[in-house]
């Protein structure tokens, strides 16, 4: 399978081998002098939005699998590399309790991404990222490995959370923060990883925690491949989910790819956006 990708945007058109695409936009470089963290998210969509569908087998939604491919997954670990600190989900943590998740960053147990274990050694971070998961109901463990090796995992969650989950939590090696009164809000959350001293910030989470990013415009880059799929259904997930958003967060194009391999010859697009301030 070919590795090169079209680059449309910016000007010239070029051609670009897609391993190390995502690493040349050196996050860690535009996280460098600022005063707060720098925040960025990446979504595999449909044409029509659906970012995750109703799951074949059990409760919730899922990423569909009409969409889901190596060749997103493999730009969605290079972000995922570059990161000091992940955000997450309780069901993240309950499914790695339960020995159906692996590992976010995915780049020590498949040799298909040996370069980019070696890329986050050569830049002396620490083996994973830590991990930061956003609850109001804390209904879930701390896996003991998730904190090994001194990895950090922070809950940030609402001043009416259940004293005595805090409590177990806590016992559990997780530092847990208050980031809102009813619900977690987006700048008291980067604030306090800040105070952590995280420069990087990758959110993984679904459309509610890009809602809390976006409409306290913390969030500096949205990553989104669109498989040219169209694909249905209800119930669905698009990017966002919450109330309207005043003003509408603007967004200036960065980068856009075409992968004309993907699907078989259908293609995808592997479009990049500064958001609001950062646009700017």
């Amino acid at each position: 399978m070919s590795d090169e990708i079209l680059q449309l945007y910016p000007q010239p058109a070029q051609r670009h081998a897609l391993h190390g695409l995502y690493l040349q936009h050196n996050l860690r470089a535009l996280a460098t002098g600022r005063s707060r963290p720098y925040v960025y998210t990446d979504y595999v969509t449909s044409i029509d939005g659906r970012i995750a569908v109703p799951h074949p087998t059990k409760p919730g939604l899922t990423v569909p699998k009409q969409v889901a491919n190596d060749r997103d997954w493999r730009l969605f670990q290079e972000l995922a590399v570059q990161a000091d600190v992940i955000i997450t989900s309780g069901r993240y943590l309950r499914d790695y309790a339960d020995g159906r998740a692996q590992e976010i960053l995915n780049v020590y147990d498949d040799p298909a991404f040996a370069d980019l274990r070696d890329w986050r050694a050569a830049h002396e971070l620490p083996p994973y990222p830590d991990l930061v998961v956003i609850s109001a109901s804390l209904d879930f463990p701390v896996p003991p490995a998730l904190t090994a090796e001194g990895r950090k995992v922070i809950i940030a969650t609402i001043e009416a959370a259940n004293p005595a989950r805090v409590d177990a939590l806590r016992d559990q090696a997780a530092h847990v923060i208050i980031a809102g009164e009813l619900s977690v809000q987006g700048a008291t959350l980067i604030q306090a990883l800040d105070e952590f001293g995280y420069r990087l910030v990758y959110n993984t989470t679904g459309p509610k925690v890009m809602h809390l990013l976006l409409a306290d415009q913390v969030l500096d880059r949205l990553y989104v491949t669109f498989a040219q799929r169209l694909l249905g259904g209800a119930p669905f997930a698009a990017i966002v989910d919450g109330p309207l958003l005043e003003p509408p967060v603007d967004l200036t194009l960065n980068t856009l790819y075409l992968d004309t391999v993907g699907f078989h010859g259908v293609g995808q697009m592997f479009v990049s956006y500064d958001c609001g301030a950062a646009a700017g």
